[in-house]
């Protein structure tokens, strides 16, 4: 098996992030970004995803989160993009259902190589701790946008503005595994129709 990782540096006024990731990881999670609540968030990625990532920011958080959330998006999405390689053999398609206590959340993923989000998602509150959460939208956007993955993000339940996001990102981390995994019964075929993604 060829090594599935990769490190990418993303450089702006804004924002300087560096994302490492390896696909066949153990779900080690090492983070550095000056926002704990997205790092909570992205450690249940890795963890439920038995993906390594590795990310560190450095961002105008003087001003507030955005640039920098939606930036580690971003420049996660080049990391799975380059990750993936030219996708043969993967499964391409990953789902999952998560609770928690009251939250039910489902993350549909198809590493299509055509960018798409569809989320609905109707948080009870406008923040979690100092946490906007408007910015949940802007990071699997910029996630999706750069990985070139369709991503439809539903909660079907909930009413702890916590418990929702975790069962997302738990769902994402779940969906990513299943979507990655190498598929022996197609060992070397692209998996689609076209003959490319």
């Amino acid at each position: 098996m060829t090594s599935r990782s990769a490190r990418i540096e993303r450089n702006t006024l804004e924002t300087q992030i560096t994302v490492a990731i390896n696909l066949d990881g153990t779900g080690r999670a090492v983070f550095s970004t000056g926002v704990p609540f997205l790092e909570h968030m992205m450690d249940q990625i890795a963890r439920h995803g038995l993906i390594d990532l590795d990310i560190t920011a450095k961002g105008d958080l003087h001003i507030d989160d955005h640039h920098t959330v939606e930036d580690i998006g971003i420049t996660l999405g080049q990391a799975f993009a380059q990750a993936v390689g030219d996708k043969k053999g993967l499964y391409r398609y990953g789902h999952a259902y998560v609770p928690l206590d009251e939250a039910l959340s489902r993350v549909v993923i198809d590493f299509s190589g055509r960018p798409g989000l569809v989320y609905d998602v109707k948080f009870p509150r406008g923040a979690i701790g100092r946490f906007d959460v408007d910015l949940f939208r802007e990071f699997f956007q910029g996630f999706v946008n750069h990985a070139g993955v369709t991503l439809h993000i539903d909660n079907l339940k909930g009413s702890n503005a916590h418990h929702i996001a975790e069962t997302i990102f738990k769902a994402m981390g779940r969906a990513l595994r299943m979507a990655v995994a190498q598929d022996p019964r197609m060992a070397g075929m692209m998996p689609s129709t076209k003959g490319t993604l």
